[in-house]
């Protein structure tokens, strides 16, 4: 029996080529693969000694030839195709062990330039995988280092390759398929990535990563996929149950709204949900932070996502002890933190690293019926660029009435459209989120602000999309609020100014939206 083997990632090759050696395989290899497997004193035949051609073109071309690709595709159980092999000399292959050339990892890199980027797109190892891939029921295929062992021990169980059953095989070739799919769309990803306009076509490969337990409702069957940018997949679950489908879209939401504040001095706690923050906060530790956040809304943050933008300390862990909490989310949790959470058996603890909740670059998507809808994704730095703000309003913020707006508009970006958020201090007292119109989300602000013991006399006020009418300056007006930090853009906002100074309210315009539908 003959395998090939030529990977890039050498995790558990020695292992795998030495078992496969004392089962009486003869290994077939190419340059670095072949040079591990010497150094391990596996004996190894040089593809160049199978084809009769050496390595050229700095190893572009090596197993391009018909004595590997007769070897792989040829049906053992087709005369004609046994009559080629013996006429042309082809050894038979039955095993290939391949990997690609780290293509997504080189491209990854900042410094990368064009040309290492071309030299990483593999093209020998595509061609062997989905020629053995091809050949399933006859030719043994791995593309994933961790199925080694599961192929060793069919081969011990059934002597020879007949042990690998037809199941096997079916699977490890469709996962062949599913990764040069996956290599093949992050080269035209790379490829089309300065491009004017959208790309014609775009392909996306996503990677199962766990089956839920439902989705939105029990009656739906539900999974997690993730593709191959940073964000989910880096995630590390340290206590708890499984996370669910809510959890997750929550777990989401409670990233986004403290990734304005990522790599600050200053700690940023939110409370999600249903996908909105019901308190908002930042303080000069994790547990001020949160003492504030939860301050917003305590009777809303029964059963919520927690998200900091900083280490979780003990001290925030214990004021947490007291609150029904489904998800807490933080960059790092301190040891004697998660002493405290793991008092609660079902509180599910999350590390998530900053690389992957900054929310800048790459694209967004949303499911439509039968389709996507495309976006860039939302870029934080965004939130605090302050270059195309300007006051409008005959009265300026103050000193103190700057330093909330400045807080609120970064927070307000997290609330679901059409959004309302009320802050005095740095911390949110009263969300408008989800209402069909501005004034009743400034209303409903203004009473949830009340609700809690909040006096919205003196806060700011925050509006992610212009005001369409005055009316909503005359409700904030009439409940005490000094200053207001909105888009502008209405056909309105002459009104909307005249109002704001009939009030002596401090108004500025940022120039841009901040819509989360």
């Amino acid at each position: 029996m003959r395998a090939l083997l030529s990977v890039s990632d050498k995790r558990g090759l020695v292992d795998f080529a030495r078992e496969l050696a004392a089962l009486d395989w003869e290994i077939v290899s190419t340059g670095g693969t072949a040079d591990a497997l010497r150094q391990a004193g596996i004996p190894v035949l040089p593809v160049e000694q199978v084809t009769g051609f050496p390595e050229m073109m700095d190893g572009r071309v090596k197993t391009l030839h018909p004595k590997v690709h007769g070897g792989l595709l040829a049906r053992r159980h087709h005369p004609g195709d046994r009559a080629a092999l013996a006429q042309h000399g082809i050894t038979p292959i039955d095993l290939v062990a391949v990997n690609l050339y780290p293509f997504r990892e080189t491209v990854a890199r900042p410094d990368v330039t064009f040309e290492q980027a071309i030299e990483q797109i593999d093209i020998g190892g595509p061609s062997m995988l989905r020629s053995a891939a091809k050949n399933h029921r006859d030719v043994i295929v791995v593309v994933d280092p961790d199925d080694y062992p599961v192929v060793i021990a069919a081969l011990k169980a059934g002597g020879i390759a007949p042990g690998v059953s037809p199941g096997l095989r079916l699977e490890l070739a469709s996962k062949v398929f599913a990764h040069t799919a996956a290599y093949d769309a992050a080269i035209h990803r790379y490829l089309t990535r300065d491009a004017a306009g959208w790309p014609e076509r775009i392909t996306l490969a996503l990677e199962r990563r766990q089956e839920l337990r439902y989705g939105e409702n029990p009656h739906q069957a539900a999974a997690l996929y993730a593709t191959d940018e940073p964000g989910i997949r880096d995630l590390a679950q340290l206590h708890g149950k499984e996370l669910s489908f809510n959890n997750l879209l929550d777990l989401d939401a409670a990233v986004l709204a403290v990734a304005p504040w990522s790599g600050s001095d200053r700690a940023a706690c939110a409370i999600i949900k249903h996908t909105t923050p019901c308190g908002i906060a930042l303080g000069r530790s994790p547990r001020e932070a949160y003492d504030r956040a939860l301050a917003t809304d305590r009777t809303s943050a029964f059963g919520s996502v927690i998200a900091f933008n900083v280490a979780v300390d003990r001290a925030a862990a214990e004021a947490m002890r007291d609150l029904f909490v489904e998800v807490v989310v933080a960059p790092e949790v301190h040891t004697d933190a998660l002493a405290v959470f793991r008092e609660k058996k079902n509180l599910r603890v999350v590390r998530l690293p900053p690389a992957a909740t900054g929310g800048d670059g790459g694209w967004d998507f949303k499911r439509i019926r039968g389709g996507f809808l495309v976006q860039e994704r939302t870029r934080v730095a965004q939130a605090v660029d302050e270059s195309g703000w300007k006051v409008v309003t005959h009265r300026r913020p103050t000193d103190a009435e700057w330093r909330d707006l400045r807080f609120a508009w970064a927070a307000v970006g997290a609330v679901k459209s059409n959004a309302i958020l009320l802050v005095r201090d740095e911390a949110a007292i009263g969300i408008g989120a989800g209402q069909m119109s501005r004034v009743d989300a400034s209303f409903l602000a203004v009473h949830k602000a009340r609700q809690q013991g909040h006096e919205p006399a003196g806060a700011v006020l925050a509006s992610d999309a212009f005001f369409p009418f005055a009316d909503g300056v005359e409700e904030a007006a009439r409940a005490g609020v000094r200053a207001i930090i909105q888009p502008g853009g209405s056909v309105k906002d002459p009104d909307v100014i005249a109002a704001a100074d009939q009030a002596g309210l401090a108004m500025v315009f940022t120039g841009m939206r901040q819509f989360r539908h």
